[in-house]
């Protein structure tokens, strides 16, 4: 059964010049011919995101070769493979000014290396035209080839974000293909490759998940020594997606962020529209300072 959304759940449209920057972006991603996991994955908050000038690029085109039971990114066989493509991405990122670059991208396990070379060029393309901003870049498991992801870290990327998604009970229903174990294994990885570069992992909630399944999924990142950690009400995005179980009321999402917190994680940024770049730079920025201090 369908359950209807809280109020808190409402998102508030933008217009004026918030409006006019959002299209801006948008013309800006259109002329480049470059995608956003903004658009593809139906984000909440693209409207705040785009209209202060932050987005997050997906390279590897737009198609993917899993069928995740919670995404609205489109699933088949990919075509694309565009070498030019972290150039364009970069020219993007100059032209919006960006102090914070997010990158990710759709599975391509067409690929032997996942498309880690692309993402690893992506990183020096940006580098070279924007040398003071940070980049981060979200990954998928490489289906757990280690040398692929060594590509990605020795590129030295920022933050270094492979996401969870889900409680390890429900891990098998809501994602196709991927481990809850490997993305343990590849986040601890990432810490053995550079020590330095914080991770990051979210978590999406609300699909049948305990209290106690969120809080053990904290315990198990910290294990990894994971920095910064993202919770957000998971949105059915069409009928054939899994259906929302139950929704946190934002309550429940401060006392999340705080047990995060206890368990010492530099950066924890928990509520009902989360998603896994919002407010990246902060996140960035505080998992930057509590790495310094520890060294």
């Amino acid at each position: 059964m369908t359950q209807r959304k809280p109020e808190w759940l409402k998102i508030n449209l933008v217009s004026g010049s918030e409006l006019a920057s959002f299209k801006e972006l948008k013309q800006t991603m259109r002329s480049k011919t470059l995608h956003t996991v903004c658009e593809e994955a139906k984000c909440p908050n693209i409207h705040e995101c785009w209209a202060s000038g932050t987005a997050t690029f997906m390279i590897l085109g737009d198609i993917c070769t899993r069928a995740c039971r919670f995404c609205a990114v489109k699933t088949g066989l990919p075509t694309e493979l565009d070498v030019a493509e972290p150039e364009r991405v970069a020219e993007a990122a100059e032209q919006m000014r960006l102090k914070h670059v997010v990158v990710t991208s759709v599975a391509r396990d067409d690929l032997a290396d996942g498309g880690a070379q692309i993402f690893a060029e992506t990183i020096k393309a940006i580098r070279r035209r924007l040398p003071f901003a940070s980049v981060e870049v979200l990954i998928p498991d490489f289906m757990g080839n280690w040398d692929a992801l060594k590509v990605v870290m020795d590129a030295k990327p920022d933050v270094l974000n492979h996401n969870i998604e889900a409680v390890r009970r429900m891990s098998d229903r809501v994602r196709a293909r991927a481990k809850y174990d490997r993305t343990l294994e590849l986040l601890k990885k990432a810490k053995e490759f550079q020590p330095t570069i914080p991770t990051k992992s979210s978590l999406m909630i609300g699909v049948g998940e305990t209290i106690e399944e969120i809080i053990e999924t904290m315990d198990d990142l910290r294990s990894v020594d994971v920095n910064i950690m993202t919770i957000g009400q998971y949105l059915q995005p069409t009928k054939k997606h899994l259906n929302v179980e139950n929704y946190y009321h934002p309550d429940e999402f401060a006392r999340l962020k705080e047990e995060g917190m206890k368990r010492g994680f530099s950066h924890v940024e928990a509520g009902p529209l989360v998603r896994s770049s919002y407010h990246a730079h902060e996140q960035a920025s505080a998992a930057k300072e509590t790495i310094a201090k520890a060294q």
